[in-house]
Formats: C-alpha cells, sequence, structure tokens
C-alpha cells in the first residue's frame, strides 16, 4: 500500500483524479487539456497512479481510456477504517457512487497471488463464491450460451440475480450477462454485461473486471458492490480467510449483492 500513498502524496496527481472523479473513461488528451503541464508531465504522473493501480486503462479502438480504480481504496478501507468506523462506510462510498453515475462502463482492476487456474475456480465454484461474494452462489456448468444464476440461502426457491455466458475461455476470459434481480429498482435497469479477465504476471495474477452496457445514470446497487467482492476474493485466495467488515456481514446476511 506504500504505492497508493506515495501515489495520492502529490498534489497533481490528486487532481488527475479528481477529473477521472467527475468523468471516468478519458484519454490522455483528455486530461493534458485540463491541466497546466505538458503531455510528458501528464504521462509521468499517470504512469505513478497506474503502477499504485489507482488508475486503469483499456484500449478502445486506437485511443487508451483511463479509468479510475476505486479497489485499492476499498483495501485501505478494510485495512483501517472500518474496523472502527463502519458509519464512515457511506461517506467513502459516496466518490464511487459519484464517479460512476454518468458512465456506461466501470473497470476494477487487482492483483492476487494465486494462479490463473485457481482463480478462475474461485470464480466459478459456488462454495468458493459464495465466501467473498455477499453469501451468493452462482450456480451454472459454465459452457459458452449456458445460463446461470445467483442464489441465496436466505432466499431458497428465487435467484438474485441471472444471466448469460457468452464466452467461456478457462482460466482466462468469462464474459457474463447480468439481469438483477434482487430488489424492483434493479429490475428495471435490465440487462448489462460482465467481463472477467485473467493475466498471470510472474507469481501472481492480474484481475480486470469489466462491468459496461450500464443504463446512464444506472442504480449503483449494480455495480457499487465490486471492490468489496474482489477484496475479499483476493483475501480468501491469498489467506484462505473471508472478510469479516461490518458491511461484508451485513450483505452476506441479509442475501443482497
Amino acid at each position: 500500500m506504500d504505492a497508493v500513498f506515495r501515489a495520492l502524496a502529490d498534489p497533481t496527481r490528486r487532481s488527475l483524479l479528481d477529473e477521472l472523479f467527475t468523468e471516468d473513461g478519458q484519454t490522455l488528451t483528455a486530461l493534458e487539456s485540463r491541466l497546466p503541464m505538458t503531455r510528458i508531465g501528464v504521462m509521468k504522473h499517470l504512469r505513478v497512479l497506474e503502477e499504485a493501480r489507482l488508475v486503469t486503462t483499456k484500449r478502445r479502438g486506437r485511443e487508451k481510456l483511463h479509468f479510475l480504480n476505486p479497489v485499492p481504496i476499498r483495501l485501505v478501507h478494510d485495512r483501517w477504517v472500518s474496523k472502527y468506523t463502519e458509519p464512515w462506510v457511506a461517506t467513502l462510498a459516496g466518490l464511487k457512487k459519484t464517479l460512476e453515475e454518468k458512465t456506461m462502463e466501470k473497470v476494477f482492476e487487482i492483483y492476487i497471488k494465486t494462479t490463473p487456474e485457481r482463480l478462475w475456480e474461485a470464480i466459478t465454484d459456488p462454495d468458493l463464491r459464495q465466501r467473498y461474494s455477499f453469501g451468493l452462489r452462482v450456480e451454472s456448468d459454465w459452457t459458452a450460451g449456458s445460463p446461470y444464476s445467483s442464489v441465496h440461502s436466505q432466499a431458497p426457491g428465487s435467484a438474485l440475480a441471472e444471466g448469460e455466458n457468452l464466452e467461456v475461455d478457462p482460466p482466462r476470459r468469462l464474459v457474463q450477462s447480468l439481469t438483477a434481480l434482487w430488489s424492483e429498482d434493479v429490475k428495471s435497469e435490465g440487462t448489462s454485461r460482465v467481463t472477467w479477465e485473467i493475466e498471470p504476471v510472474e507469481d501472481s495474477c492480474r484481475l480486470v473486471v469489466t462491468h459496461d452496457e450500464l443504463r446512464e445514470g444506472a442504480n449503483d446497487e449494480l455495480y457499487g458492490g465490486w471492490p468489496m467482492i474482489l477484496s475479499g476474493l483476493k483475501t480468501l485466495l491469498e489467506t484462505g480467510e473471508q472478510l469479516t467488515t461490518p458491511g461484508s456481514l451485513r450483505y452476506a446476511g441479509s442475501g443482497v449483492g
């Protein structure tokens, strides 16, 4: 986490994060136009933010888009804040909520010390999945074109989410449609898409989760839980333990994803 704090210590880098906070998925040219410095200077600061995993990038045709990645902030929260001040969770989540209200695509990145095979298993095995995903079991035969459903022990007989496995390429890539069913508000949002991409990096894996095809201004219940889910996944695979933050326990008990 030292890299996160070093990255945040510089006011210019904080300004870049503020710009992505306001409008996510910006190009280098767009960010450069908002700061009083050269293109090379902006590139250097973005490189530091990328190394700290506070910014992640995706190629869209010839453009390289930059996204604010809230997962490291969530890890800091899980380590120091939630133990003492659970009511602040809503305040911290406000940053993420404001960030995401005006976009149709959210990108989350995390590095986990594990193998691609073990990571794939944790994503697709229902017993493992429920240990970090708010108690939800995801059931499917994991073949392309097959359905899946997310179920919870406290909501027997009904799925809380469902969809189709659009692409299945173990242990590298999984693309799924997602229809949330746990409340009337999220049901009205229709279908979105979630892409899991696994890339081995030495003795670890880079996991990128892209949640797109979201309606502009979509209900943040659809995507607001990803930082906690990915933090829980990392904790489970690296320590064998479950997150015990109050938020994790609350949602696991209620069956709301």
